[in-house]
């Protein structure tokens, strides 16, 4: 284990240490002996050393699996409260239980951990700090006499245990759901991270409400906006109401199409082994919330079905999640052992529910310009399998973003008589639906103009011609393949234009490597440049590639991957590989190089000559 560092400005009945983990599978063992050490030679009195080893241990597993960094850990104890926090250098990777990488995943288990369940279960208090470079999960303990047990130091019984016993439990069950007390800075984890709001009192604090709650809401709605699934959306607002303001909470969407019957989306239950018998009996009585309830206004709600095979009875309400009169959804809580669900909770699920009916809005929004999007993508790239007799082809086609719209990049193949083809791969300046307006009328343009008898530098002639009627340039590289005869050895003839766009190279199966064509100017800067072709023989075994900028220019700190002409080192190691190999060695290598999501389009075309054509 790394040398632990005693941290300044501590003593008397403080003390404070810290240690970095590197980012390997021994950490979590690490830090366990780091925090068994820390309680051991401070002597913390009554300190449950157990529990913080297990958190401990769970909060560094999370950061090496998930985040894939190395972690800072520092344990601090003053008056009676041990503080541990987890830092990792990850700022954009969200903290989840195992449930909610379940449901991120289609269903399966990402990772052996309990993660932050166990926090909300076993920590006083708890929080996540999110920060430029990384982000830090912390969780307070009280050590010390009392630590015990809740009753030994003096408060007041469970509030479950309060909830449970009816109305009649006093003032506590009329109360909001306390808030966590975060670290300075921080913003509290998008997990419902309410570590014993289920477990304490919940209170009745008038500046609370007035400030607390308008934070909560602030922070949902920057967490329920970030969300394109309305799944998803329905899962985090499950989240963010359970344990703080109910102990189950479900959310029914609504089609798109047909705004009856609802579909559950989501259910959520503050003990996980209670949620399926609670699903169950919600899918027997789906929420009849529609015309004739005030759209965003909270109404009583039946208690659902036989309680006992998820918790006591209680109160519940169910809120119809409209935007502009149209209903997407609704979303109803409940809480046990209350007669009634409290007024500040009611007003706060109100004002909560047209937040989250406004995120599934968007998200629908994004889900169905994703979807046109796709759909215009393909009828701009060429359907199905490519079969060049002599020639093996290969594609590598990943359009930069989720949903992004279709354009930027493209590519295309078609037959010509007389056994040859003509092949492009080009490169519309910017990208959105102007970008693709310049990939609509390329496509169409090329092919009718080879089918017309155009040569491959008269083509881009009158091409050059149209795209310059538009507000974008196009780069590409244009090319016919034609079989040369037996007699000759066989192979294929590629004659080619370059256009503003990466040079073609050829690597022979040796692995040598060189320019398969001259620059030129990209296409629509000059009206009237004229374009001149070369032509270069593939032997059998010759593999030709063709790249979009999305490739030379992917970027690694200052670098680019084409630096130093390090596209054709890798392709030169290629040599040998078939076309399909060859692809996928170089888009790995892409992938390798770069930081984080690409931020372009990547396309690469791979050519390879058999000699059987």
């Amino acid at each position: 284990m790394p040398d632990a560092v005693p941290l300044s400005g501590t003593g008397g009945g403080s003390a404070a240490v810290r240690v970095s983990l590197a980012g390997t599978a021994q950490a979590p063992a690490a830090a366990r002996q780091f925090v068994r050490k820390a309680l051991a030679d401070w002597e913390v009195p009554r300190a449950p050393a157990d529990d913080v080893t297990l958190l401990v241990s769970e909060l560094v597993t999370n950061a090496v699996v998930h985040a894939g960094t190395s972690v800072l850990l520092e344990c601090r104890y003053e008056d009676g409260t041990l503080l541990v926090q987890a830092a990792d250098r990850h700022p954009g990777r969200a903290v989840e239980t195992r449930a909610a990488a379940a449901d991120a995943d289609g269903g399966r288990e990402m990772h052996q951990g309990h993660g932050l369940r166990l926090l909300a279960a076993l920590a006083e208090e708890w929080g996540v700090t999110y920060r430029r470079d990384g982000k830090t999960v912390w969780f307070r303990m009280p050590c010390g006499p009392g630590a015990d047990g809740d009753v030994e130091a003096g408060r007041e019984p469970a509030a479950a245990e309060q909830r449970a016993a009816g109305p009649a439990a006093g003032p506590a069950t009329e109360a909001v759901a306390e808030s966590v007390a975060p670290a300075p800075g921080s913003l509290t984890g998008s997990l419902a991270p309410a570590p014993r709001a289920a477990a304490g009192p919940r209170r009745h604090d008038p500046d609370w409400i007035d400030h607390g709650i308008l934070s909560f809401l602030a922070e949902a709605s920057d967490l329920l906006a970030g969300q394109t699934d309305e799944d998803r959306v329905a899962s985090l607002a499950c989240q963010l109401l359970v344990p703080r303001f109910a102990d189950w909470c479900a959310v029914w969407l609504a089609d798109r199409d047909a705004p009856a019957p609802l579909r559950l989306s989501r259910v959520w239950h503050t003990q996980e082994e209670r949620t399926d018998a609670l699903r169950a009996e919600l899918k027997k009585s789906p929420p009849q919330l529609t015309g004739h309830t005030p759209p965003g206004r909270a109404v009583p709600w039946v208690w659902p079905g036989q309680a006992s095979a998820y918790g006591p009875g209680g109160a519940a309400v169910g809120c119809r999640l409209a935007v502009g009169g149209r209903t997407v959804g609704t979303l109803v809580i409940g809480r046990a052992g209350l007669a009634r669900i409290p007024g500040e909770v009611v007003g706060i699920v109100e004002d909560f529910a047209r937040r989250v009916a406004q995120a599934v809005l968007s998200a629908r929004r994004y889900t169905r310009q994703a979807t046109i999007s796709r759909v215009l993508q393909r009828g701009l790239l060429p359907s199905g399998d490519v079969a060049v007799p002599g020639v093996e082809t290969a594609v590598v086609y990943e359009p930069a973003g989720e949903g992004s719209w279709a354009g930027g990049d493209f590519y295309d193949f078609f037959e010509l008589p007389g056994g040859r083809w003509r092949f492009a791969l080009g490169d519309v300046c910017g990208n959105g639906p102007e970008a693709a307006v310049v990939t609509g009328l390329a496509r169409p343009v090329l092919r009718l103009l080879a089918r017309e008898g155009y040569g491959v530098p008269e083509v881009m002639d009158r091409l050059n011609r149209e795209v310059g009627e538009q507000t974008r340039f196009l780069s590409m590289v244009y090319g016919e393949l034609a079989p040369l005869p037996a007699a000759e050895g066989g192979g294929i003839r590629c004659t080619l234009v370059c256009a503003g766009h990466p040079l073609p190279l050829v690597c022979d199966a040796a692995g040598k490597v060189r320019a398969a064509a001259e620059p030129q100017l990209l296409l629509g800067i000059e009206e009237d440049v004229p374009y001149e072709s070369q032509s270069v023989v593939l032997a059998p075994g010759d593999t030709l590639l063709c790249v979009t900028d999305g490739v030379t220019e992917r970027r690694h700190g200052q670098r680019q991957f084409d630096d130093d002409d390090g596209l054709a080192a890798v392709f030169g190691e290629c040599g040998g590989l078939d076309a399909a190999q060859t692809a996928e060695r170089l888009r790995r290598a892409v992938h390798g190089f770069g930081d984080g999501a690409a931020a372009d389009d990547l396309a690469l075309l791979v050519l390879r000559a058999r000699g059987d054509g």
